[in-house]
């Protein structure tokens, strides 16, 4: 996938799940890891990165 997917990828998730969105991710890389779809836990990594820029910085 390239950058405007991924992004794209992103935005949905976030638009279906909401502040699950970055927990649905994490999900999917679990799930294609077992699998053995290296592939797909790239792009999926590459998802989970663009959720968390999404969210901007964590302030305590």
């Amino acid at each position: 996938m390239d950058a405007v997917e991924i992004q794209a990828h992103a935005r949905q998730l976030y638009e279906a799940h909401g502040a699950k969105a970055l927990a649905e991710a994490a999900h999917r890389v679990r799930e294609f890891e077992e699998r053995g779809d290296k592939h797909l836990v790239e792009d999926w990594r590459r998802i989970q990165s663009a959720l968390q820029s999404m969210r901007g910085p964590h302030v305590s």
